[in-house]
């Protein structure tokens, strides 16, 4: 990130200056397992094909414990939808992913686990009649879901454990600042160093210019 705002600066100068800031991350480093066949995931071509969806849990500065519904895009790692509040009801989930469904088209899958406001009727009602498939995964496998366990773990590191949240007001508020962040400013390796959004307008771009073909000529004509 740093490269690209134009620092010329290498890791061993930031981990420098990082010392002797007197900053220091600790991470937890698990011990290596036997490995064990895992179910692929399946790979979505485009946008808005597969969203994945989960909650994370954090408090208030008073000690009132809140819950945060993340979705994320799987092709383009966007996060469409981050919505906070005390509880998180399979009506509340439906009615949020609704709202979501007027800045985006909404998917043809949702990877979701097992918890209680996914299996219920009101998600599932609301699944039906937007033609959407809920994909469960297994219970206990929770890597079956690893782009949104990855990306609750960005989010709690990054802002829910560095923030102090007074109201949940003001936590719905710094999870917007971040989540706008993390669309437009933070750069992924898996889409070559882009951020989401870069990586949403060059897809544009790219599928704009295809040609098209006339079946009634049998030619392919650019546009």
């Amino acid at each position: 990130m740093l490269q690209r705002e134009g620092w010329k600066i290498n890791h061993k100068r930031v981990y420098r200056l990082y010392r002797e800031e007197g900053l220091h991350l600790r991470i937890k480093y698990r011990r290596k397992r036997a490995s064990y066949v895992r179910v692929p995931l399946s790979a979505p071509n485009q946008a808005n094909e597969q969203w994945t969806m989960d909650f994370v849990s954090d408090q208030l500065f008073d000690g009132r414990r809140f819950r945060v519904l993340t979705v994320v895009d799987k092709f383009t790692r966007e996060c469409v939808l981050m919505k906070a509040d005390f509880s998180l009801t399979g009506h509340k989930v439906a009615r949020a992913l609704e709202m979501a469904g007027k800045e985006h088209p909404l998917p043809s899958v949702i990877t979701v686990d097992n918890g209680s406001e996914f299996v219920g009727k009101d998600i599932d009602n609301w699944a039906y009649w937007r033609g959407i498939k809920l994909d469960f995964i297994r219970p206990g496998k929770p890597m079956e879901n690893a782009y949104i366990e990855s990306f609750n773990g960005r989010l709690r590191d990054e802002c829910l454990n560095d923030q102090i949240f007074i109201s949940l007001q003001d936590a719905e508020d710094k999870l917007e600042k971040w989540r706008v962040d993390y669309n437009d400013c933070r750069p992924h390796g898996s889409l070559d160093n882009l951020t989401p959004n870069e990586f949403i307008k060059i897809g544009q771009k790219t599928e704009s210019q295809k040609p098209f073909f006339n079946p009634s000529i049998g030619l392919n004509l650019g546009v």
